[in-house]
Order: C-alpha cells, then sequence, then structure tokens
C-alpha cells in the first residue's frame, strides 16, 4: 500500500539539505504543523521557467497481432498537452529593534513574532490547493476543485456525488502525491519553497511623522499545482454537512461515498506516490463518530505517537479547515 512516508521529498525534505543556517527550516517545521497537506505534498521543479508542462494520456495505445510476413500499423496514445503556472505570494514583517535586543535569543523571538505572517502563508497555500482558480484570478494557481467541477467531463469519473443540494456542502478529496499524479510546483532554477529574507533594521516612518528603528523581514513563496493525472485523485462532492448523522441514518452515508471515490483511483494499492485523504473538521468529527459505532470496518481509529488518528482502509484521513462548508454543488 502507497502511504504517506514513501521516498518522495516533501518540502521538509529538501529544505534540511537546502538550509545550512537552519533559521528557515525551523520556521518551515513550524508552518507545516499547522496544515497536514504541507507536510503531505511534494515539489516538483517546474520545466518551462514559471510554467510546468505535462502530457496527460487521454488513452493507453494497444498493440496488434501480428500474422508472418504481414506488418501492423503502430498504434497511438492520446495525449493532451496540460499547462499549469506558480503563483508569487509575498509579505512583510516587522518587529520593534529594541524590543527584540531585549531578548536573549533575537532570532528567537522575531521567529515567534513572525508566526501570525506564516499562518497566513500556510493558510493561503492550502485554500489554493483546493480553491484556486486561475479563470478569475489570473495571479493565482489553479487548485483541484476546477479541475473536478464538471460530472461530464473525463475528470468527472473521478467525483462521487453525495446528493446534497442545499448551501453546506462540502467535499471530501483522496490525493495520491506522486511525480506522475499530483503535486505542488516552483519556477525553475530558483529556491525551493518557503522563503525569509532577513532586511535587518530599517526606519519605520507613521502617518503623524513620528519614527522608529524595526527588524523587518521579506516573506515569499512561488508555487502552483499540477495533476499530470486526474485518475490519481478523486472527490465526494456534495456532502450536506447540515443533513448528517452519527448512525448514517439519514444524509449521507459517508462511508459507503468514500468506498465508491477509493474505487475511482487507478490502483491505490499500487500506486506510484502516496496516498492521503482530506476533509473539515466537520466532516472529521462525523467519521470519528461513526468509527466509535464499530459497525464500519473500514473506518478505524488508531493511536500514532500517543494520538488518535482515524483512518480508512489504512489510510489518514487529514484534517484541513480550508474546505469549506459552503461550495456550490458539482453537477
Amino acid at each position: 500500500m502507497a502511504t504517506i512516508g514513501s521516498d518522495l521529498p516533501t518540502l521538509l525534505d529538501l529544505m534540511k539539505t537546502r538550509d545550512p543556517k537552519g533559521r528557515t527550516l525551523k520556521i518551515i517545521e513550524q508552518k507545516a504543523k499547522w496544515n497536514d497537506i504541507l507536510m503531505d505534498a511534494i515539489y516538483v521543479e517546474c520545466n518551462n521557467g514559471t510554467k510546468h508542462i505535462t502530457s496527460m494520456s487521454t488513452g493507453i495505445p494497444e498493440p496488434a497481432f501480428r500474422k508472418y510476413n504481414k506488418g501492423v500499423q503502430p498504434s497511438h496514445g492520446g495525449q493532451v498537452q496540460v499547462e499549469d503556472t506558480t503563483a508569487m505570494m509575498e509579505d512583510y514583517g516587522e518587529v520593534d529593534a529594541a524590543l527584540a535586543r531585549k531578548h536573549a535569543d533575537e532570532g528567537a523571538y522575531r521567529t515567534q513574532q513572525a508566526k501570525r505572517k506564516l499562518l497566513g502563508f500556510n493558510q493561503k497555500t492550502s485554500r489554493y490547493c483546493f480553491y484556486g482558480n486561475t479563470a478569475t484570478e489570473p495571479e493565482g494557481f489553479l487548485g483541484l476543485a476546477p479541475r473536478f467541477d464538471d460530472l461530464s467531463a473525463p475528470s468527472g469519473a473521478n467525483v462521487v456525488d453525495a446528493q446534497g443540494t442545499g448551501s453546506e456542502n462540502t467535499s471530501i478529496w483522496f490525493v495520491t502525491w506522486g511525480e506522475e499524479t499530483c503535486h505542488l510546483i516552483y519556477p525553475e532554477n530558483t529556491v525551493i519553497g518557503f522563503q525569509n529574507k532577513d532586511l535587518g533594521e530599517q526606519t519605520k516612518e507613521f502617518s503623524d511623522g513620528s519614527m522608529m528603528q524595526v527588524l523587518r523581514d521579506h516573506f515569499r513563496q512561488d508555487i502552483g499545482l499540477s495533476v499530470p493525472d486526474w485518475r490519481g485523485v478523486s472527490r465526494v462532492a456534495n456532502i450536506d454537512v447540515g443533513d448528517l448523522t452519527k448512525d448514517a441514518q439519514s444524509g449521507a452515508d459517508l462511508i459507503d461515498y468514500m468506498i465508491d471515490a477509493y474505487y475511482r483511483l487507478q490502483n491505490p494499492e499500487q500506486a506510484s506516490g502516496k496516498v492521503a485523504i482530506y476533509c473539515n473538521r466537520t466532516i472529521q468529527t462525523f467519521l470519528h463518530k461513526q468509527a466509535m459505532n464499530g459497525k464500519n470496518v473500514n473506518l478505524t481509529i488508531e493511536n500514532f505517537e500517543g494520538k488518535p488518528v482515524t483512518k480508512f482502509l489504512g489510510y489518514p484521513i487529514r484534517r484541513d479547515d480550508s474546505l469549506i462548508n459552503a461550495e456550490g454543488r458539482v453537477t
């Protein structure tokens, strides 16, 4: 079974080899703790500057049987070229220079003060991984939801309709993180992932003419998402959270729909990547309650490092609260 923890490089893996000073790595580690998707995803360098071009297969070529002294026609598998772009995210942070120097570890203090900035990067990255739409926001990057929002499209074969019709819909996502299935991207010949540049001490001027000395940081991350093979991703869409019950006697039967979504994946047991499941706090709560009922053998609660972890068919169920309870109906 391909699970989280394969040898494909995550952001933390790559930063450990590229940050000899350790400060940026420390920030990345703190940032990743706030969102599981950053711990799971793998990163691939773009193959065309700030863009990543892949060929998505639309059909598998088959050989022909041949007779002696007879030839065969070469087969051709259908392919569609897909171009994904990266987006630039930037922000600044600053602290009072005099206050920072009163602390024994000035660097640790500045890192602590920067947490809210880092949380903002974290939340936006996660939100755009699911909902980013370059059709309405060209400077952003394309997420998963716009790629799986049409039941009649080829990728619609991997969307399970949970029949919700109200205004309180959400989704559960199965994602195979791998170079051939789904991965994050960063611009060619650039530093990977989150970057923190110390701009040193500068004078800050206020609107009333007063000034103070501050220690300023510049934060930046260039990032995008690529899905070379949509068969490595599946979605349970149209889950009406207002109708959910802990025993699934009414409302969406989450386990039943998740089984459908699992088997929409292309050979999940032999996937050349790592599979994780993403849902928000509301869905995770109901899944936990259903697991406690003891009837759902596919849903288990296991202890990992002293913490309860809910799993489905052995795959971890990750919480991501960027998944909203107000999604439009997928049709």
